[in-house]
């Protein structure tokens, strides 16, 4: 499997910063502080699915279900695994959820911002 340096291209930020900050909004409990830090880190038009949502379009959708999240999970936070592989404008990483779950996750960016996250649960 080829893969390119995960700290280099897309955006300034380089590929792992970039997807660090992603975990970072999926964090945040404050819902102004994270719409403020998903127009550095999410394309205004994203796409968000995974097993609980068909399809999230845009940072109003995404963020009511991080809100939603927050209620429904409590104190647990996300943390990056491994940055899996990069090629193209693709990553593929994994994360953990506090010792309760595991998931992979497809991200698509565009220039120096995230376009769509397709999730997976373990």
């Amino acid at each position: 499997m080829s893969t390119t340096d995960p700290t280099s291209t897309p955006g300034p930020l380089g590929t792992a910063d970039l997807i660090a900050a992603y975990i970072a909004v999926w964090n945040e409990r404050d819902a102004a502080a994270r719409e403020t830090l998903m127009g550095t880190v999410l394309t205004d038009d994203c796409f968000y699915s995974d097993p609980d949502h068909a399809g999230l379009h845009g940072h109003a959708e995404l963020s009511q279900a991080i809100g939603l999240a927050h209620t429904k999970l409590g104190d647990l936070r996300f943390t990056l695994g491994s940055l899996i592989g990069v090629h193209h404008d693709r990553a593929l990483f994994t994360w953990q959820l506090g010792t309760v779950a595991t998931g992979y996750d497809v991200v698509d960016f565009d220039g120096d911002r995230i376009r769509s996250v397709v999730g997976f649960f373990v």
